[in-house]
């Protein structure tokens, strides 16, 4: 049974938090995988509600938590390994002052350029299945699988042409091992108000994901997406305010400028497309909207 709910504390979008982990929010920076202690680096409270463009392993040796995967939640007390896809809606919300464990972020490139990798994923599921996704370990098997981690760190810190190289050879081993020892812990009941949060934001993914010039942004408004979903506006706006501290509208256009972002630096589209696709229908109301919120005109993003 969960001996808490989401209810009781906000919970950060990771927009909001720079400093939480340094690669969540810089989408450019050069990296293909990083490995990280969950003791030198805080855990808080957080919501990651859009697709990200990595792939997580986390295990979790110390602390107490609820952790929320899609319409999912577990109650974590004991050391627990998550796999997490980098299309699942995920939460944390940190119950204890203790944090212990490791976890590791590659991207879906890393995986590209290491096809036995990717075929160790699709064989076995973890990240795609989601009663796999999570796995409750014994105090006896946390040396065992603590190790990959600790095998990853070295090499990332080291100077050898081969480091990755290694580091995808110690994923798939840790793979392996979950699989031998692999017990699924049943999700416990998430709440209603979690229901409605998960619904909201999985339907701003499927709105923002596939972004193009002939299949523009559809809903762009609290009341548009309340719609949608079946809900007054302002009981919409009344949960995600409770739960992130932010209404529909500041989501909606933070993750606009999100797609925005991204489509200035990583294409080569006429600002005019670019503007359509995210939903105006004229230019310059999306250079106002860009200006308004980055301080730059969308030109002035791009070039630098």
């Amino acid at each position: 049974m969960l001996k808490t709910t989401l209810d009781s504390k906000v919970i950060d979008t990771l927009r909001e938090l720079p400093d939480l982990i340094p690669v969540f929010r810089d989408y450019f920076e050069d990296w293909t995988i990083r490995v990280f202690n969950r003791e030198q680096h805080e855990c808080r409270n957080y919501l990651s509600p859009n697709r990200r463009e990595f792939y997580k392993i986390l295990l979790i040796t110390k602390g107490t938590g609820v952790f929320t995967m899609g319409l999912n939640t577990y109650y974590i007390e004991e050391p627990t390994l998550l796999f997490i896809h980098p299309n699942d809606i995920i939460s944390w919300k940190n119950l204890s002052d203790e944090s212990g464990g490791f976890y590791v972020l590659f991207k879906k490139s890393f995986i590209h350029h290491h096809l036995q990798l990717k075929a160790v994923i699709d064989k076995f599921g973890l990240f795609a299945e989601k009663p796999k996704s999570v796995i409750r370990l014994t105090e006896d098997e946390v040396p065992r699988l603590s190790q990959y981690f600790e095998r990853m760190q070295e090499e990332e810190t080291g100077s050898s042409d081969f480091k990755e190289d290694a580091m995808q050879a110690f994923i798939q081993l840790l793979m392996v091992e979950s699989m031998k020892v692999a017990r699924h812990p049943k999700p416990d009941q998430v709440t209603d108000d979690f229901k409605h949060i998960h619904h909201f934001f999985d339907l701003l993914e499927k709105e923002t994901s596939g972004i193009n010039y002939s299949a523009p942004i559809r809903i762009k408004t609290a009341k548009e997406f309340a719609g949608s979903l079946q809900m007054h506006p302002n009981y919409l706006n009344q949960l995600l305010k409770k739960h992130t501290g932010q209404n529909a509208s500041t989501h909606i256009r933070n993750r606009i400028l999100d797609e925005a972002k991204a489509l200035l630096v990583q294409t080569d589209w006429s600002l005019h497309d670019i503007s359509y696709s995210i939903g105006f229908a004229e230019q310059p109301s999306f250079n106002l909207f860009f200006k308004k919120n980055t301080g730059f005109t969308p030109a002035e993003f791009r070039r630098r």
